[in-house]
């Protein structure tokens, strides 16, 4: 899945559950469902990733699709926790989003049968949730 800033999701993808995130990197970013702006030099638009995405390939897909990746390291987050004090863990943007899909109990346990099903409830719970922070925004 992947969201904008405000954790609004952009795209669904499903797959089995022993396929790794990174391997459907590209598929993700490939089948957004809205058109992306065209890409100014003042207004780049930017990636985040966490320590999954921590690879040449899934870095060099990110840049091809003319974003500025930014990609947690390994053990990035463990040093800012003893080096800064005060220091607490950021819950990603993406998190968020799989829990506002959770409290849809129809697609939190997959008993639809067929995928299609199954991708039309995923993307009724995503055009409700974005019905809901459009509501937040303008209401």
């Amino acid at each position: 899945m992947l969201v904008e800033e405000r954790g609004v999701p952009l795209s669904i993808v499903v797959t089995g559950a022993n396929r790794h995130d990174v391997t459907q990197l590209e598929i993700v970013l490939d089948s957004i469902v809205i058109k992306r702006p065209e890409p100014k030099a003042d207004q780049l638009q930017h990636l985040c990733a966490d320590k999954g995405y921590d690879g040449k390939p899934a870095y060099q897909s990110i840049v091809d699709r003319d974003y500025i990746p930014h990609v947690r390291r390994r053990g990035e987050e463990i040093e800012a926790k003893q080096n800064v004090p005060g220091y607490r863990a950021r819950r990603w943007i993406l998190e968020v989003c799989n829990s506002w899909f959770n409290r849809f109990r129809k697609i939190l346990v997959r008993y639809e049968k067929t995928l299609s099903s199954y991708i039309a409830l995923l993307h009724l719970a995503a055009a409700i949730i974005c019905w809901r922070k459009i509501g937040v925004i303008y209401g």
